[in-house]
């Protein structure tokens, strides 16, 4: 390989300016069709590559884009963020743009506003959304470019997601009409959009089909396994049709709650989950569950802040890309 060329190279060797130059990459500016073409075919046959640094500063930018992860993720959330993170990759690395990843806890969110305020980026992607979403009140306050994988109450906040809504009733409805209507919700943290999202679905399926809920059967912000070996003998006792669990990670400590109790899926409970990772996969029963292409969903949020960071218009978007899985555990 030789030595790079600059842009001066270029210009000197054609007898043009630098801003002549410039102006035919970037295709901005006016510059005769003749000149731009003798320009175009001498960097293409030496290899030009424009360099990074020097193009963001001309163009005020700095090609990163922040991806921020909630601090309180757990192993069993990991994939999902690791797929969308492979999605926003494959199209990051077209553009020229790099990754910065930053964690946010609940309030804290020191890394994030250390990155804003030091314009280490162009423009974030939240992976989560909240009830009480103090990271997308603050980018919105800064006025930076961003997106947010999940839903949101603020029409402002222009948001990503999957289907979860539709897939959540589509389930539901399909165990309601195979008879099962006296089922058991079981979901995790309050303060999640999902939380509220995969409720809704759930609740409006029993609307849909004419069937009343049992409050009683509801059960959210859970995540503690000795309080969900409580939750099962009352659902046990109560003879329930079933029990639906909001993630895989519930569903892993269903099964294994009712492995310790004696308890048989299908026969005296069957099971389903509202999202599918490796965790189910590996379940003795296989277990009825969504599938979700979270590549697409990281690809598809990317393309969006990179059009906002251009300065287009960007519409919000729900991704209708999921698949009802039945299994084993709902027979």
């Amino acid at each position: 390989m030789g030595e790079q060329i600059t842009i001066e190279d270029v210009a000197a060797a054609l007898g043009v300016s630098k801003t002549t130059v410039s102006r035919a990459i970037s295709g901005k500016g006016r510059i005769g069709e003749k000149t731009r073409t003798r320009v175009l075919e001498y960097i293409e046959q030496n290899n030009y590559k424009p360099n990074v640094v020097a193009k963001g500063l001309a163009q005020r930018r700095t090609y990163n884009m922040a991806v921020v992860w909630p601090g309180d993720y757990s192993l069993v959330d990991l994939p999902f963020f690791q797929r969308c993170l492979i999605g926003m990759s494959e199209v990051t690395s077209g553009h020229g743009y790099d990754i910065v990843i930053t964690l946010v806890s609940g309030d804290e969110i020191s890394n994030l506003r250390r990155i804003i305020e030091n314009r280490k980026v162009d423009g974030v992607i939240l992976t989560r959304t909240l009830i009480d979403d103090k990271p997308a009140e603050y980018l919105k306050k800064s006025g930076i470019p961003f997106i947010a994988i999940g839903t949101s109450f603020d029409e402002d906040i222009i948001t990503v997601d999957n289907d979860n809504y539709g897939a959540c009733m589509e389930l539901t409805s399909i165990l309601i009409g195979k008879g099962h209507s006296k089922l058991a919700l079981i979901g995790g943290s309050q303060n999640h959009m999902i939380t509220r999202t995969r409720y809704d679905g759930f609740v409006d399926a029993f609307k849909r089909a004419n069937k009343k809920i049992d409050e009683s059967l509801i059960f959210l912000n859970q995540g503690n396994e000795q309080r969900l070996t409580e939750i099962l003998k009352h659902l046990a006792a109560k003879k329930v049709d079933g029990v639906i669990c909001m993630d895989d990670q519930l569903a892993g400590y269903v099964i294994s709650i009712c492995r310790a109790q004696k308890i048989k899926i299908p026969e005296d409970l069957r099971l389903a989950s509202f999202y599918n990772s490796n965790i189910l996969e590996n379940a003795v029963v296989p277990v009825t569950s969504l599938n979700f292409d979270e590549r697409k969903l990281g690809a598809t949020a990317t393309r969006m802040l990179l059009s906002l960071i251009d300065g287009e218009k960007v519409e919000k978007q729900s991704l209708k890309n999921y698949e009802v899985v039945m299994k084993e555990s709902t027979k």
